[in-house]
């Protein structure tokens, strides 16, 4: 006996639903890494990051081998008991950015402040004295 399956072969333009991609709300697939300004002054770079809605005391700034890492985390639990059940729910959320820094920073000198959801960093300046690329040396 034969089967017979019927198909649709009509393009996407015409049926919105076909080739849809499958989307999954669980699953969250944009990363949680928030945008970064930097400027350069003659003394210093300013870096902004955009973070509202966060606590001061997660966020963390780093310095270790010319590279400044910015990290955020956080972690939320909440349990609710009634009679017959409980429920429990957690939710973790962090990022980390890092930039590597060019040798006329001062790190001994990093500043950062948070206020209305946005990290400010200021990386200072240090003049840096270029060595002669040729030396010569007299002979005896």
């Amino acid at each position: 006996m034969a089967t017979l399956v019927r198909y649709n072969n009509i393009p996407t333009f015409f049926n919105p639903f076909y080739g849809r991609p499958v989307i999954n709300r669980y699953q969250n697939t944009t990363p949680n890494v928030p945008a970064v300004n930097v400027k350069e002054t003659e003394t210093a770079f300013h870096l902004e990051l955009a973070a509202p809605g966060l606590k001061k005391e997660d966020l963390k700034v780093n310095v270790a081998n010319n590279m400044l890492t910015i990290s955020y985390k956080s972690e939320e639990k909440s349990e609710e008991t009634t009679g017959k059940f409980t429920r429990q729910e957690f939710g973790f959320a962090s990022f980390e950015r890092s930039f590597k820094l060019p040798k006329t920073v001062n790190a001994d000198e990093i500043k950062a402040a948070y206020a209305d959801g946005i990290l400010t960093i200021e990386l200072p300046k240090v003049e840096v004295k270029e060595e002669k690329a040729v030396k010569e040396i007299a002979i005896a």
